[in-house]
């Protein structure tokens, strides 16, 4: 990566004297690019992100999806928006591949989803993420923490695949997606396979938890300070950090969505992924900060006590908090994939406008 002028700031040095990696919440190849220069290495996407970049950048997507649709002429709008998908990710992989080469695979790697109306059905959630995987030495798939979801993490984990762990916001989620994933490697270890350029992560949506809990407590008129309400993904990344480390997993947690410095400040000095968009990168080396580490440090009492009091919290904060059964009906779980099934609608709805203008 010699040709990438670094930026000094605290990202940087974040990434430079801790364990803490830094990776961009977009395949957009200008954000990355400028990320890379803050000390990035690596990236991840969602069905949003993936229809926002491609809205974004029209002036590169749209003669680029007709010629999908031309070379393709039996294909519907779905599989020529993800086409779309696929070669945006394909390029931003390519961004990555040095530091996925001087990482070992641990990093260095571009985040890919699978298609959200698969998530009831774990063969087809598995067998896409195969198909994710080859696309790039170095493509990073992410399926849901559901119950379906674990059956297709282990199952594409034992495939070769290396998993980031999506759709997740609890201790719960998160501890019984890294025993997915163990179980999936240990399967391989067993069959002589090589497990060694697998770098596997599982995300705690930690903005999207502090979200729901806002709602939450305003539907039942509770009486929580506002403050606590925005540690409440900060204490659930911690503790499942905590629990990775004790039982030994080999996936790191990642920190993701974003809505305060917090998500990235009190993550640094883990051996964790944080993965904010590109304009909290921006914010982040505007903001003074040290970027000391803090993930040993524990979230302040009365903010944790406060929190307690609400049953979703507990839900998500308790490693038994959940059973996989119920993660699918977790409010933030029905929110989010609710949202990326909207988005692939409005990806489907983009290119039916290219292949089938208005009159």
């Amino acid at each position: 990566m010699t040709d990438i002028s670094y930026t000094p700031g605290p990202l940087l040095a974040a990434a430079r004297n801790t364990p803490t990696a830094l990776w961009n919440d977009s395949s957009d190849l200008d954000e990355l690019t400028q990320s890379i220069a803050f000390g990035g290495v690596g990236a991840t996407c969602n069905p949003v992100i993936a229809y926002t970049t491609i809205k974004k950048h029209l002036d590169v997507w749209k003669p680029r999806i007709e010629a999908i649709a031309a070379e393709h002429p039996t294909w519907g709008e779905s599989q020529i928006g993800w086409q779309a998908v696929k070669d945006m990710s394909v390029e931003a992989a390519a961004l990555l591949k040095p530091i996925f080469d001087e990482h070992n695979g641990r990093n260095g790697r571009l985040s890919v989803q699978t298609d959200p109306r698969l998530h009831r059905d774990a063969k087809a959630l598995a067998d896409q993420a195969v198909e994710f995987h080859e696309m790039a030495d170095n493509i990073v798939v992410k399926i849901p923490a559901t119950r379906t979801g674990l059956e297709a993490i282990e199952d594409a984990t034992y495939r070769g695949v290396t998993i980031n762990v999506t759709v997740s916001f609890s201790v719960p989620q998160a501890v019984q997606a890294a025993e997915a994933i163990e179980r999936g490697l240990k399967r391989r270890e067993a069959e002589g396979l090589d497990v060694s350029q697998m770098g596997p992560v599982v995300t705690i949506m930690v903005g999207r938890l502090d979200d729901w809990l806002k709602e939450v407590v305003e539907r039942d008129g509770l009486s929580i300070d506002p403050e606590a309400l925005e540690w409440a993904g900060v204490a659930c990344m911690k503790r499942a950090y905590k629990v990775f480390q004790e039982r030994g997993f080999r996936s790191r947690v990642l920190s993701a969505a974003f809505r305060n410095v917090n998500h990235w400040a009190e993550f640094v000095g883990g051996d964790v992924v944080v993965s904010p968009p590109f304009k909290w990168q921006q914010t982040i080396q505007e903001s003074g900060l040290e970027g000391e580490p803090r993930m040993d440090q524990p979230v302040p009492q009365q903010h944790l006590d406060a929190l307690l009091q609400v049953e979703d919290f507990r839900r998500a904060y308790e490693v038994d908090g959940m059973t996989a059964e119920e993660f699918q009906d977790f409010g933030p779980t029905r929110k989010t994939l609710r949202q990326f099934l909207a988005a692939d609608a409005d990806l489907d709805a983009l290119v039916r406008d290219i292949i089938v203008p208005a009159p």
